[in-house]
């Protein structure tokens, strides 16, 4: 396999706004793009490849599914967007059907690869990846929650007045309506988030901190409301997930994996913190949680479990 070369299925608004992130980071040295629209996938190649005498040198292209044959990492970013009003759920039956078109005849060609999954409902999707793949349960890696904890540290910082890279704070769970907070563990650089607040005199017992969840939680309908689609940060997020696994960095970032005894919880793909590394999902963490956080997590992974029942 070649961890130089990626793969990108889905040429919409988030699957092109990361092949051109990509392009910029210049992480990958080769990048072939597939949609069911071949146009379309050529049209972007095309575009994006004229921006490539200002980066380091990459090849960008259209192809089909055996270009796809030795890239290392394989990007999923096909489906129908999330219209206004629309949850994530609400996507899942479109969005697994295609998957299950996109999945065999990804597996006809590749098998080793690493496989990152986007596309919403991200948690639902990632299982559906796993089961009809047969990949290893550490090469099948959905965005999970990365997203969502870089907006709940922008929103943090912007409250504190802190650069949010020095917020060290998760949400957990779906990356959706039910995903949770972990206040019980987040810090500003070691420092416990209540005696930060506290210090400074800012909102003293973390009530006004639940607005900051509320906004991060709603933030993709406000996006999509007032522009049609998230896929800026978005792409951030994947290109920030990607840099883990080419680097080999075994960073922490809650991606959606499969979750096996973590917590009670087993059979179920969502995200927890886990160490990320070139083999993919090294090990999620088991950090502490309150009970409150315990019991949002298992409603949330039973909310996951609900619409998986109605697939099966």
């Amino acid at each position: 396999m070649n961890l130089q070369k990626c793969g990108i299925i889905g040429c919409g608004a988030v699957g092109a706004t990361t092949a051109y992130t990509l392009v910029k980071s210049g992480l990958f040295s080769e990048l072939v793009l597939l949609d069911v629209n071949r146009k379309k996938a050529e049209g972007e190649a095309m575009d994006i490849a004229h921006s490539v005498p200002f980066v380091r040198p990459v090849e960008v292209y259209a192809g089909d599914y055996p270009d796809l044959a030795d890239c290392g990492m394989i990007i999923l970013a096909a489906g129908a967007n999330q219209a206004p009003g629309e949850t994530r759920i609400d996507l899942v039956r479109k969005n697994a059907k295609i998957f299950g078109q996109i999945i065999p005849e990804l597996v006809r060609h590749n098998t080793d690869a690493i496989l990152l999954v986007v596309t919403n409902p991200v948690d639902i999707l990632t299982q559906i990846t796993l089961r009809l793949s047969g990949f290893p349960a550490n090469r099948v890696i959905g965005s999970g929650t990365v997203l969502d904890t870089a907006r709940l540290k922008y929103l943090l910082g912007g409250k504190l007045g802190v650069d949010p890279r020095n917020i060290h704070a998760f949400i957990i769970g779906e990356h959706g309506d039910t995903e949770l907070p972990v206040w019980s563990s987040a810090n500003v650089s070691g420092i416990d988030l209540t005696d930060f607040c506290k210090s400074f005199g800012v909102c003293e017992d973390l009530s006004c901190m639940n607005d900051i969840y509320e906004d991060v939680k709603n933030s993709a309908y406000q996006i999509i409301e007032r522009k049609g689609a998230t896929f800026y940060a978005v792409a951030a997020a994947i290109q920030r997930i990607c840099e883990a696994i080419v680097r080999d960095e075994n960073s922490v970032l809650p991606v959606s994996s499969l979750v096996d005894g973590h917590y009670g919880l087993h059979g179920l793909c969502l995200g927890l913190p886990a160490i990320v590394g070139r083999s993919g999902v090294k090990r999620i963490l088991d950090f502490p949680l309150s009970a409150t956080e315990q019991a949002a997590l298992r409603h949330s992974a039973d909310t996951l479990k609900s619409v998986l029942e109605t697939l099966d």
